[in-house]
């Protein structure tokens, strides 16, 4: 029997004969948007579901491997719904196969490190590009923690994360961002506003960073893509991206008075 413990309103534990075999926590994301994140046995994760759905107020989310066929089924029978589906690319640096070559900035254009940006435009480029990116609409980042949270954040490279501005009127109109993960480099966000789109301004941030990490010894970046962006996909195919998986993000609505039950212990054994 699976029971389950709740470790305060966002955090719940499940135990089987005294030991943990999963967790789940519901983390609420700078674009207010819920999602619950189960580590642990999948035994786990139908009872843990049940015992968050009991509580949560709220439209939850929850983002999974495309090929696990069993965290489908519990997601669905619990009234999830698929919400969108995300490409997972490796892509490499060599320009040999990219096609992207190093050359100066577009006309008009500078690159620089955002340990050199001004904080508070930084940040207003970095939500307003949010805003076209697949799944995250609404997203605000917190003015006070930032730049703090970037700069001492272990897998912030100021090489692999770069801003482009206008010379003419210093506004920052495109950023990249490379983290340097664990698994290797991965692909953040490669974004342009707007009104500065069709410059090649993002190809050609890509292109100083790759050069960079491809000097480094560095042979490919993973980056993921919304199955629905097709200038992205499009991109990506061009510069000789590799699909090695995917995910599906799905979504429960909430409603009140759904008539979910909770049918585990809400109590660590």
């Amino acid at each position: 029997m699976v029971v389950v413990s709740s470790e305060g309103p966002t955090q719940w534990t499940a135990w089987r004969e005294g030991l943990e075999i999963g967790s789940l926590l519901a983390l609420v994301r700078p674009d207010q948007r819920c999602f619950l994140i189960h580590d642990g046995s999948s035994d786990a994760r139908g009872p843990l579901l049940d015992a968050a759905l009991a509580t949560l107020e709220a439209d939850v989310y929850a983002e999974v491997d495309e090929a696990d066929a069993d965290a489908h089924g519990d997601l669905s029978a619990r009234g999830f719904v698929v919400h969108r589906r995300e490409h997972h690319y490796l892509l490499p640096t060599d320009p040999g196969r990219t096609g992207l070559t190093r050359h100066r900035p577009p006309t008009a254009s500078a690159f620089l490190s955002v340990q050199k940006a001004d904080a508070d435009r930084w940040r207003e480029l970095d939500d307003a590009l949010r805003q076209d990116v697949p799944g995250t609409a609404g997203w605000r980042n917190d003015p006070e923690r930032f730049a703090g949270d970037t700069f001492t954040d272990p897998e912030f490279d100021p090489a692999t994360y770069l801003l482009a501005a206008d010379e003419t009127s210093g506004q920052y109109i495109g950023l990249i961002r490379v983290w340097n993960t664990s698994t290797g480099p991965r692909l953040g966000l490669l974004g342009t506003l707007a009104g500065h789109r069709r410059r090649r301004v993002a190809v050609a941030l890509l292109a100083e960073v790759f050069d960079v990490l491809h000097r480094r010894g560095q042979g490919h970046v993973r980056c993921e893509v919304d199955a629905g962006n097709a200038a992205s996909n499009a991109l990506m195919i061009g510069i000789g991206a590799e699909r090695v998986g995917g995910t599906v993000e799905f979504v429960r609505w909430w409603a009140p008075m759904q008539g979910w039950t909770n049918s585990v212990t809400p109590s660590r054994p």
